[in-house]
């Protein structure tokens, strides 16, 4: 059974930092493309970063490029966003999923519950 397990969100001060994981089961964690999707109040759910398999390569929303920075420790089967420079418009519930392709935005499993990340003062 797949199962992905955000955490790390969190109150935080417009211009701080945050680190979120996703913890991954269920499914061979190395061989998958994998991405952070956010959804803000009243938004769809967004693809913002996403990372390849075995070289590492990413690619960012322009929303976020240059603050946020996407890694992933296939030995511990986790996904990780690290977010620095974060603005009120980043308030959102933020999750994690595998992608069919690397620049498609079809997800291969169930959402977990994600992690709430506000960002104000």
């Amino acid at each position: 059974q797949v199962q992905l397990v955000e955490s790390g969100g969190g109150l935080v001060q417009p211009g701080g930092s945050l680190r979120l994981s996703c913890s991954a089961s269920g499914f061979i964690f190395k061989n998958a493309a994998m991405s952070w999707f956010r959804q803000g109040p009243g938004k769809e759910r967004e693809s913002i970063a996403r990372i390849t398999t075995l070289t590492h390569s990413t690619n960012y929303a322009d929303s976020v490029k240059g603050r946020f920075t996407i890694s992933r420790d296939n030995a511990k089967n986790t996904l990780f966003l690290q977010m620095d420079s974060l603005k009120p418009e980043d308030t959102a519930v933020y999750y994690c999923n595998a992608l069919r392709h690397f620049f498609s935005n079809d997800t291969l499993y169930p959402w977990g519950r994600g992690t709430q990340v506000i960002v104000s003062s």
